[in-house]
């Protein structure tokens, strides 16, 4: 034993004496940003040079899984960190530093009190195999074939299996590592094995329980620091880089917001137009087909406008990337195309300096899928696909205009851009917000997809790139910045963003996703009109030749639904409040205000039209056109629900649209707000009104037999919502009290009229008793929720 322990003593005390160029010898070399070999079993070596030196650590995934549930597609970024190198003895540590907490000051002894006070981490360790005075030789194999992108926790988190990485499936991408002045490149073979559990592996997997993909990681050298930061306000449109700086003065905020943005200068910074010291340069996909790629380029380019007003000459340019080129490689903006076995979103994510915010390399993933939803849409409402030649170029048109906006959309995010969704209002003026297709009947009450979509990049968005990346150096910017956001407010432009508009809880009027219109309840009303339209001459040339007529369903979705996510903009009037980011500062408008009662009114008028029985029962050319599923079809997420088995029930359609406007409508922080706002002002629409007049239009008015089919449902999610109400901890007590009481007088109701509509009176008496359950403490009876498909435009 003794022997043995002198033997590697010995023989680690030889390798360490090793020299760097004697350990590499015979070894392929590459000099970069961090020099590197390989050998002939494909394992990389770092030779660190740069010690104490921090520098951008950035992972990525170049092939991906390809579902949407899971999240792991092809492009995305992880987190970007900054870190060091750190030689202690015989060791090279790698540690990542705490960005957030920090202090901007030239007392050392002060940054070193924050540094000490919180936490950083060592996210590897390696040991040295050479070393001389000034380098390392490290073995960084292990390194690049750990699970650095979270694959393994992103699957468990998704409940599709535990997985972990085999090291003997995986190895190094030498065809893929590269070495670069500023920056090196590397990149894995990873295989996860593990036990399949969920459906969403096993749907785009060969073997699910042996998961593939490739990991890439990316060491960046720090942009120089000639950079100046620039000011964030919430009204500016821009996201916020935001960190705790330590140094500010206590009677000063200590956490500092900067925009995140791209390094932009004129080359004349006086002139009213001049070029750029170096232009934005976006690469497109080659693998992109035509007549999309066209489309996404053009798109793209839409934003050298804003470039333009804001004083520069081609500052934002788009190419095809190379093919010589890694999309991952740093040096690059991509746009990528990505496919998924099952549509999703699109974003843009970005590499960020973690000390400054400068945006070093935009990101953008566009979903290859989602021009073909849009399509459907068009054919959808349309019926295209008649005898003789057929003609789907206006179809074709609009599908392609939406690319052309996804584009300039996610493009945007990469230039630091945040969502503003009460854009649309105001003459469409920004690719930011999530545009709905406005389809509009023309003069001879035909289907048009004329202006479909906007063209061009929005007017909200030229101020937006004014303020982050206007060349105000010659000036006093901050006066400048304040000017840009004074003239916004003059122009009457809002920005609202994702906090405040996502929910169908949020209440800002006139913010809100896939909407149009300056009016929203007229809006709503005109897509009635066009919804009706359209289900009126749905038949079976919305399909193409070669489909089997169980296609149907599928297209039926988004032409049913159609009006959907304008019924979630109608829903944020009633309650709603008009209010805006502002700042305290001379001359800022701030206000805020509640929904006038017209407009709330107006709002409930047409919600409830929405879901009147008549609006919602299908043309019965529709019910005998749609048959089961041919044999080889299969149904997916975008077909119907329902309780008839394989044949398409078309109450379950209405049902869903029910259960939609009423989750809007009776949503308890709606219900809350109404109640407060009548409260202030009895002029204003309170719950009793709400409530009644929900109740007479959905069970007490008199309707033919058919209608009354639907009635019967819309009944039962009634009584199921008023009772997830009345029992919510999370609800106010009054709208638990008002629920309450309507359960109370719609079983007396119940009770008293079941005699007088036999042909429904079973409903009745089971209502009836539901509510008595519920009112005894021992309701045991579960309702089931009919989710709409995903549908238009885009989806869960």
């Amino acid at each position: 034993m003794k022997k043995v322990s002198i033997l590697f003593l010995f023989w680690t005390c030889s390798v360490l004496a090793s020299t760097p160029t004697e350990y590499t010898k015979g070894m392929k070399a590459f000099a970069g940003f961090v020099d590197f070999y390989t050998n002939e079993n494909a394992e990389v070596y770092w030779k660190i040079d740069k010690f104490n030196q921090p520098f951008i650590y950035q992972t990525s995934l170049p092939q991906g899984l390809g579902s949407n549930d899971i999240g792991l597609d092809r492009g995305q970024l992880s987190n970007t960190r900054l870190v060091q190198f750190e030689r202690i003895g015989n060791k090279v540590l790698l540690r990542q530093l705490n960005t957030y907490f920090r202090a901007n000051t030239d007392n050392k002894k002060e940054k070193e009190a924050i540094e000490e006070a919180f936490a950083n981490s060592i996210i590897w360790g390696f040991e040295v195999v050479a070393q001389d005075k000034r380098n390392a030789i490290v073995n960084a194999t292990p390194f690049l074939l750990q699970d650095a992108h979270g694959v393994a926790d992103r699957l468990a988190m998704k409940q599709q299996g535990n997985y972990k990485v085999d090291a003997s499936r995986s190895a190094l991408n030498l065809n893929r590592t590269k070495a670069f002045p500023l920056n090196s490149e590397f990149e894995a073979f990873i295989t996860f094995t593990g036990k399949a559990d969920g459906d969403h592996i096993k749907s785009v997997a060969p073997d699910a329980s042996s998961v593939s993909v490739r990991i890439h990681h990316s060491f960046i050298k720090l942009p120089d620091n000639k950079y100046k930061p620039r000011k964030f306000d919430p009204r500016s449109g821009f996201w916020s880089f935001e960190f705790m700086d330590y140094a500010t003065p206590f009677e000063q905020s200590i956490t500092q917001r900067w925009i995140p943005r791209h390094r932009l200068a004129k080359v004349e910074p006086t002139a009213a137009k001049s070029a750029a010291v170096k232009p934005i340069i976006y690469y497109l996909d080659p693998g992109i087909p035509e007549p999309v790629r066209s489309a996404l380029l053009e798109g793209a380019h839409w934003w050298n406008q804003a470039f333009e007003a804001a004083g520069y000459e081609n500052a934002f340019q788009v190419k095809v990337l190379p093919d010589n080129a890694d999309p991952m490689d740093v040096r690059y903006n991509v746009i990528q195309w990505v496919h998924r076995s099952t549509r999703g979103w699109s974003y843009g994510s970005s590499v960020i300096d973690p000390r400054t915010g400068e945006i070093i390399k935009g990101h953008v993933t566009l979903g290859s899928l989602r021009v073909r939803q849009d399509f459907l849409i068009a054919t959808g409402m349309s019926a295209p696909f008649g005898e003789g030649e057929v003609n789907i170029e206006q179809q074709k048109s609009m599908a392609l205009a939406r690319i052309k906006q996804l584009s300039a959309h996610e493009i945007g995010h990469t230039l630091g851009i945040a969502h503003n969704f009460a854009a649309s209002g105001k003459n469409r003026a920004s690719v930011m917000d999530y545009p709905h297709p406005y389809i509009h009947l023309d003069g001879q009450q035909n289907i048009s997809f004329n202006n479909a979509y906007a063209e061009n990049i929005g007017e909200w968005d030229k101020q937006v790139i004014l303020y982050g990346y206007g060349d105000f150096s010659h000036l006093n910017e901050e006066k400048v910045l304040k000017g840009i956001l004074s003239q916004n407010e003059l122009l009457g432009f809002q920005f609202i963003s994702d906090p405040d508009s996502r929910s169908i809880a949020d209440f800002h009027p006139t913010s809100h996703l896939w909407d149009n219109g300056v009016n929203a309840s007229e809006e709503l009303d005109r897509l009635l009109k066009l919804r009706q339209v359209a289900l009126t001459r749905f038949n079976h040339n919305v399909i193409p030749d070669g489909a089997p007529y169980s296609d149907l369903e599928e297209a039926l979705v988004p032409v049913y639904f159609y009006h959907r996510y304008q019924q979630e903009a109608v829903g944020k009037l009633i309650g709603g409040i008009h209010f805006n980011y502002a700042m305290k500062d001379k001359g800022t408008h701030f206000s805020i205000n509640s929904v006038t009662v017209a407009e709330q009114k107006a709002a409930l008028a047409v919600l409830l039209k929405s879901i009147q029985p008549s609006e919602l029962m299908l043309p019965e050319s529709i019910e005998n056109l749609i048959p089961p599923k041919a044999y080889g079809y299969a149904k997916s997420r975008e077909s119907t629900q329902g309780y008839t088995g394989k044949a398409f029930d078309p109450l379950s359609l209405a049902e869903a649209s029910t259960q939609h406007v009423l989750s809007i409508l009776l949503h308890p922080e709606r219900l809350a707000r109404v109640y407060w706002q009548h409260a202030k002002n009895n002029q204003q629409m309170g719950l009793n009104e709400i409530f009644k007049t929900l109740t007479d239009q959905l069970i007490k008015n008199d309707l033919t037999e058919r209608l009354q089919a639907i009635q019967m449902r819309q009944i039962s999610s009634l009584v199921s919502q008023l009772i997830s109400l009345a029992g919510n901890d999370n609800a106010s007590p009054e709208v638990r009290a008002q629920s309450f009481n309507t359960l109370t007088e719609l079983h007396a109701w119940f009770k008293t009229y079941y005699n007088k509509s036999p042909s429904h009176r079973n409903v009745y008496l089971w209502q009836a008793q539901i509510i008595e359950q519920f009112k005894s403490g021992q309701l045991q009876i579960k309702s089931k929720t009919m989710d709409m498909p995903p549908g238009s435009p885009i989806g869960n």
